[in-house]
């Protein structure tokens, strides 16, 4: 009978003193807590920013970040927030100028401080996502076909691409003689953009109506409205100017910061084709001046200098004729192998030196002779 008596009793000590100990543990370790906190909170503020470097790539490459790491990272946020006070060592924590102890404050901090830290670990814990951060979504994106490849135009894509992915550049000229083809190169350059995530929206419009200069204020409302159906947006009010500030406010980075929470930032790339005359972007809306632009402009046009000085192209590009074996696969691919013929390669190979590697000539010619 002695012996149940002393097991219960062992046992009734075991449950009242470790809570007791526990409860002056917060007391009097209250420094100990508060710095245990501290470093827990640094440690997850280091992975936080390792995981954001992680989420800023795959948002810059058009994913979706995945809702169980964006809820992570708001909890990361949150804790840290609420620790943040907790972090101290003497504050508050003595009365009367300092002569007495304030316990109630030590045993209240030395409790939080141990219980944040706590839910810190869980927290890091947590960081472990087996489906990866994101996931690939379909850009709303035009798709442009029939592009023909020509080898000696590879360097000039291949800068025009690699101005895109500059952060510097804002606006980018491509320039050159009419039938050059470069319409069809800046929609390759629209559609290699798309495959690689660059932008989660590709705009291009014809802005050949710059010919006439009585149709600007038509023209100006036709490049916001086809903008504005892009992106999804719907205008509020009815004349330019007020359309204008709204597309603005809807293509710069100060508007975003509710999108840039739930990690969906945008990038917006905006080709005009065929300029014949200045257009006015800060009458259809565009933001080009600055940094708080979410857009990159890519400008068509034949002449450099209207580009350069008149639009303010950063950086130009020009195309230039195929060269003559290009020229010669390019009618072949059109008509077909049919003028490989003894009679009729020497007429073709006259006729196609006088298109002067013109593509558009070079495939008129090809089907004429299909005809």
């Amino acid at each position: 009978m002695a012996e149940i008596v002393i097991a219960v009793a062992g046992k009734v000590s075991e449950y009242l003193v470790a809570p007791i100990g526990r409860q002056l543990g917060y007391l009097f370790c209250y420094r100990s807590h508060a710095e245990t906190l501290n470093n827990q909170v640094q440690t997850l503020r280091t992975a936080r920013d390792d995981q954001q470097i992680t989420v800023d790539e795959a948002t810059r490459k058009g994913d979706e970040i995945r809702p169980a790491v964006r809820e992570w990272l708001n909890r990361v946020d949150q804790i840290t927030g609420e620790a943040e006070p907790l972090m101290t060592d003497d504050q508050n924590m003595s009365c009367l100028n300092g002569w007495c102890p304030n316990l109630i404050s030590r045993y209240h901090l030395g409790r939080e401080a141990y219980k944040k830290a706590q839910v810190i670990v869980g927290i890091q814990t947590a960081r472990n996502f087996p489906d990866g951060i994101s996931y690939t979504v379909p850009p709303r994106s035009a798709t442009f076909k029939g592009y023909e490849y020509f080898q000696s135009r590879d360097s000039t894509l291949n800068q025009i691409m690699y101005a895109l992915r500059d952060d510097k550049t804002k606006m980018i000229g491509v320039c050159g003689m009419g039938g050059l083809g470069k319409t069809m190169l800046v929609k390759q350059v629209a559609q290699q953009a798309k495959q690689h995530n660059l932008f989660t929206t590709d705009i291009f419009i014809d802005v050949s109506w710059t010919r006439d200069s009585k149709k600007d204020e038509e023209g100006i409302a036709k490049i916001q409205q086809i903008t504005a159906e892009m992106l999804g947006y719907q205008f509020k009010g009815m004349d330019e100017s007020t359309r204008a500030n709204e597309l603005k406010q809807r293509l710069q980075k100060e508007n975003q910061q509710e999108k840039e929470k739930e990690q969906k930032k945008e990038k917006i790339l905006i080709i005009l084709d065929d300029i014949w005359k200045e257009i006015n972007l800060e009458k259809v809306g565009i933001p080009f001046k600055d940094d708080q632009t979410i857009c990159k402009l890519v400008l068509v046009s034949r002449d450099e200098n209207r580009l350069r000085k008149d639009m303010g192209a950063q950086k130009c590009f020009q195309i230039k004729h195929l060269q003559e074996e290009e020229a010669w696969h390019l009618l072949k691919n059109t008509t077909g192998d049919f003028v490989e013929g003894d009679q009729l390669r020497p007429i073709v190979i006259e006729v196609l030196d006088k298109c002067g590697g013109l593509p558009i000539a070079i495939v008129t010619i090809a089907k004429g002779i299909e005809r």
